[in-house]
């Protein structure tokens, strides 16, 4: 499986990433990458970014080192209502919004609480991909989670990170929705959640698992670029109109 677009990548803007967006598009050349999404955390996140931030992002140049850069979020998931903490108006600006339940950001639920949060986030027509769902520190019903994805033609994530250093335990929990996401055929991303420029484009442990689960190539979006636009393309076609409530 080959993969062109690295859709969750961290900055130093996140406050607890290492390297510049700079650093990242040149780390994403070198790895033959022909995509790099800046997915900085929303601003609950201690040490994160201001919304300035993200109201400053079109300053950001389309193209860097000969590849495309996406202007993005990893919003967090702050309630068990699926609500974001970033405001509609700056989700709008994005493009592309990713969503998850973190540490000290999102509340700590039962399994339902935390499928209802994740749930409601992928109802949110704003996001286009919920990521590192497997997060044993926010059990959800996986099920559940893989049909709404299915139904809502919602991309959820497979994490590289989550099967290295990061979320530990979290590997048997991919696996089962990787298998059932094969099973069903929803759509997928590989991600690395890269927060240092090396780890740009680490997908191994993730095209692993998924080659394991029998994920088909065609059900993962960043394999590539035309694939991407398209599934952006297609979300922004669910934006309501200024005004008009997005949930």
């Amino acid at each position: 499986m080959h993969l062109v677009a690295d859709l969750h990548v961290h900055s130093i803007a996140s406050g607890h990433a290492y390297s510049t967006i700079l650093e990242i598009a040149r780390a994403a050349e070198s790895r033959g990458l022909a995509m790099v999404a800046i997915t900085d955390h929303g601003p609950t996140m201690p040490g994160g970014p201001d919304l300035y931030h993200f109201g400053n992002l079109h300053v950001l140049p389309p193209e860097i080192s000969g590849v495309r850069v996406l202007a993005g979020v990893e919003a967090n998931i702050i309630d068990n209502r699926g609500g974001l903490d970033l405001p509609e108006c700056y989700l709008r600006r994005m493009d592309i919004v990713l969503a998850g339940l973190h540490s000290i950001c999102s509340p700590v639920g039962t399994i339902e609480q935390n499928t209802q949060a994740l749930l409601r986030a992928m109802e949110n027509p704003f996001v286009d991909i919920i990521v590192h769902p497997g997060n044993p520190e926010y059990p959800v019903d996986p099920e559940t989670v893989v049909s709404a994805s299915l139904r809502l033609g919602i991309a959820i994530e497979i994490n590289n990170s989550s099967l290295g250093t990061a979320r530990k335990g979290s590997a048997p929990h991919c696996l089962t929705i990787a298998r059932l996401a094969a099973e069903k055929g929803c759509p997928l991303v590989i991600g690395s959640d890269s927060h240092f420029a090396y780890h740009v484009g680490r997908f191994a442990e993730a095209i692993k698992l998924c080659r394991e689960a029998g994920v088909r190539e065609e059900q993962v979006i960043n394999t590539s670029v035309e694939k991407v636009n398209r599934y952006l393309e297609l979300r922004r076609e669910k934006h309501p109109p200024e005004g008009v409530p997005a949930v």
